[in-house]
């Protein structure tokens, strides 16, 4: 399957603090350095969520020194949109927001819907439950699209 993957994947979302990172991380442990992934929010407002690095680190992913930044972020430090094979957006806002940016470039923008865990939950462990929902709803998607983790990915 690795012949299938993208160069160069962009994640994004509303704040990139919970699911454009969560879907960084696990990327970049299921299929290895050779691809070039990064993530972005259509604001950078929020630091990573304690909660999305906790769930991740479950799974053996670390968050815990993720930077939020956002789509002008990106502009601003050079790191151009056009560059990207495949832009991922994970909220409503992060796509209308690639569309926008990329209207002009030739490249794939998908839209996987994601729950958003953050408000969700009384409690600890039902928050919890809230942000390993959305971090296994990432990984189903990661696998239906790029199909099985490559065998030496890190």
């Amino acid at each position: 399957m690795a012949g299938d993957l993208p160069s160069s994947v962009l994640f994004c979302c509303d704040h990139n603090a919970v699911r454009s990172p969560m879907a960084e991380g696990m990327m970049k442990q299921m299929y290895g350095q050779e691809i070039y992934v990064q993530s972005a929010g259509v604001k950078s407002d929020l630091e990573i969520d304690g909660f999305a690095i906790a769930v991740c680190q479950e799974i053996g992913v670390e968050l815990s020194r993720h930077r939020s930044r956002s789509f002008d972020d990106m502009q601003e430090w050079g790191d151009d949109l056009s560059g990207y094979d495949l832009v991922v957006c994970l909220s409503p806002a992060s796509q209308r927001r690639a569309l926008d940016l990329t209207r002009f470039y030739h490249l794939e923008v998908e839209y996987w819907p994601v729950l958003d865990p953050t408000g969700l939950g009384e409690g600890r462990e039902a928050k919890l439950m809230s942000y390993r929902q959305t971090r296994d709803q990432i990984r189903a998607k990661l696998l239906d699209r790029f199909g099985p983790p490559v065998e030496d990915a890190e």
